[in-house]
């Protein structure tokens, strides 16, 4: 069993950055790979960004390439994101999620959410 807390959402201006962290419990971090979803309003939950076990390998939705990133550290089993140039399509509940595997968007763990709300 993995418990997954996120911080850091919170009401932001476009072209502003905001970071969000996400805490795990457990002593298996460093062999799970983690990913970041979001789901907006009267939308299904989409894939944000994904990365490795290790941390050499990541994965961004299109819309994000160039403005967030994923990362993490498996001695204080933490994945943030760090999310710059926010824009108002940006506002959703994001979510930190165990990835069930490599390249599949398939979660066998999500946290609780965290909203980010970007304001034009």
């Amino acid at each position: 069993q993995v418990q997954l807390v996120e911080s850091g959402g919170g009401l932001v201006q476009a072209g502003d950055s905001l970071r969000l962290s996400c805490a795990a419990s457990g002593r298996t971090f460093s062999n799970k790979n983690m990913g970041w979803f979001r789901q907006a309003p009267g939308k299904e939950r989409e894939f944000v960004a994904g990365i490795s076990r290790g941390g050499s390998m990541t994965l961004y939705t299109d819309s994000v390439k160039g403005r967030f990133t994923i990362a993490r550290d498996n001695v204080k089993n933490t994945v943030s994101l760090q999310m710059n140039n926010l824009k108002p399509e940006d506002t959703a509940v994001y979510y930190c999620a165990v990835l069930t595997a490599w390249g599949k968007v398939n979660v066998d763990y999500w946290g609780q959410g965290t909203q980010v709300t970007v304001s034009s």
